[in-house]
């Protein structure tokens, strides 16, 4: 997956065979994912900072006012703990994994695509969730999940999280569309002008479409996906192929092509429709009745940390109420802490992303990595992974 942050005004520009697989929206007291990681220990007790920590982050996760003087929670970071920050900027969540392999950084901003693949393959280092003063006020449905905790151990601390929805140009589109039969259909009246998010992970959205329309193939969650059910999914995605006008994974190409009429119907961001309503663009975006999928980020420690203390140190200051309000609203996106929505800019931003809306989340399924032990709750067969969700997704578009 690739992510841009959300700017004031517009907005700026395998893997392991045993990674990770299924997730809803709910608590879960357990988290897990059916797989025994390797065994590290999160840390103890809080000791002095190093004076440094080395992240990897989305853009828009990290701002220490070099784009924006207006834009900075790293400088006042680095005054409160001595503790400089060095941020890489990453643009894809495979990216992501391969530089946390190096050893050369301490915390990562990882999505649920990316996730258990670190804790898979011990680059991830468990976490000790009381050393994070802040961690206490995160909402209860971020906690312990499947893509951010193994067999009730956290890996990492909530950092943001939002659905993936469905835009449409409301003088091209008729009716108003509550499903996602119009983007899948292979008789779509808008072919060629259906657009789709450019990345393996989407097929868990052919997945989902799949549960409702073909309840026999007996998909319960969409990144848990046995053989038959994998190929019906890749299936559709091939016949959609022949309807899409454009794969996007770039804020700004989305839309241009939507005020342009290039693309009327396909998968969006909240942040993405709200650029493209303020830039005159007749657009509207829903959740569709099926449900849709989405993103939770996850910031975890690295197993081989130089600078463990700061690390902990970062983790606690951005899920703090005002760095995170701060993060938050500027990439576009639900803040992690519930205390954050008392001190967004806009008073309506947490309205507007469905902050504190339950039943909202409900009813999306957050990205996380497939693996072969099926975590829907099915001992007796095995998944397909995510390296094969790669391979397939080249095929798709080929």
């Amino acid at each position: 997956m690739r992510r841009t942050p959300a700017l004031a005004a517009a907005l700026c520009a395998v893997a392991l065979a045993a990674t990770a697989c299924s997730s809803t929206a709910k608590p879960s007291a357990a988290g897990g994912a059916g797989f025994t990681p390797p065994r590290l220990q999160a840390m103890k007790t809080l000791g002095p900072g190093e004076g440094r920590v080395n992240l990897i982050a989305w853009a828009g996760y990290a701002e220490d006012g070099s784009d924006d003087p207006k834009v900075d929670w790293v400088h006042p970071f680095e005054k409160k703990t001595g503790c400089q920050v060095s941020t890489k900027v990453a643009g894809t969540s495979d990216e992501m994994v391969n530089l946390m392999k190096t050893g050369e950084y301490d915390a990562v901003s990882a999505s649920g695509d990316a996730s258990l693949r670190l804790i898979a393959s011990g680059d991830a280092a468990p976490v000790n969730t009381d050393l994070v003063p802040n961690y206490k006020d995160v909402f209860a449905s971020l906690k312990m999940q499947k893509w951010n905790s193994v067999n009730g151990v956290a890996y990492g601390i909530p950092h943001g999280y939002g659905a993936n929805l469905l835009m449409y140009r409301k003088d091209k589109v008729s009716p108003a569309p509550d499903s996602w039969a119009p983007v899948f259909a292979a008789d779509s009246p808008y072919k060629g002008r259906i657009t789709a998010y450019d990345s393996p992970i989407y097929i868990a959205d052919a997945a989902l479409h799949l549960m409702s329309t073909r309840p026999e193939l007996g998909i319960r969650n969409p990144y848990a996906l046995d053989s038959k059910q994998f190929d019906a999914a890749v299936a559709l995605l091939r016949q959609q192929n022949a309807n899409i006008g454009e794969y996007w994974s770039d804020y700004l190409k989305e839309v241009s092509a939507f005020k342009s009429g290039n693309s009327v119907l396909g998968t969006t961001w909240q942040v993405i429709a709200n650029t493209a309503q303020a830039e005159k663009a007749p657009v509207d975006a829903v959740l569709p009745k099926e449900g849709s999928t989405g993103w939770s980020d996850t910031w975890m420690v690295s197993a081989k940390a130089k600078h463990p203390n700061c690390a902990y140190r970062w983790m606690d200051w951005i899920v703090s109420p005002e760095a995170n309000a701060q993060v938050a609203e500027y990439f576009g996106e639900a803040p992690a802490n519930r205390l954050a929505c008392d001190h967004t800019a806009d008073k309506s931003f947490c309205a507007t992303y469905h902050a504190s809306d339950a039943a909202y989340w409900k009813r999306v399924w957050f990205w996380t990595t497939p693996i072969p032990q099926c975590v829907d709750g099915r001992k007796d067969t095995t998944c397909v992974p995510y390296a094969k969700w790669v391979q397939a997704w080249t095929g798709i578009k080929g």
